[in-house]
């Protein structure tokens, strides 16, 4: 790996990091399901990595600042697993499904969302 190649990354992640603690400790709510924030930043990974996908950037900075360095910081898939596996441990079974769709299909939907919107505007 090159000096610029980790410029890109590291300064992507301080960014991504940066917004995932702005988010996780700033916006508290309870919703009907078990909620960390994690769903937020994670719905906000996958829209954001569905307008870039969207972009088709052939730039590799870009894809190294914004996907790999940006979103791979600011995704929270270990504290994902982590909310997922303490729902179980408390034997949450029906709370830990429920956690586990709702995580894995807004995202996705958000993912779309994002590709699909840029596809529209991009052209």
């Amino acid at each position: 790996m090159d000096i610029n190649t980790f410029i890109h990354i590291f300064v992507g992640s301080t960014f991504g990091l940066t917004l995932r603690l702005l988010v996780k400790y700033s916006f508290k709510r309870k919703t009907v399901f078990y909620f960390d924030n994690s769903l937020t930043v994670n719905v906000l990974s996958s829209l954001f990595l569905g307008f870039f996908i969207a972009l088709n950037s052939t730039n590799n900075n870009l894809l190294l600042l914004v996907n790999i360095g940006f979103l791979g910081c600011l995704s929270t898939f270990s504290s994902f697993i982590y909310q997922l596996f303490n729902l179980i441990h408390k034997r949450k079974y029906l709370n830990s499904i429920l956690f586990y769709i709702e995580v894995l299909v807004l995202s996705f939907l958000f993912f779309c969302l994002g590709y699909f919107v840029t596809l529209i505007f991009k052209h």
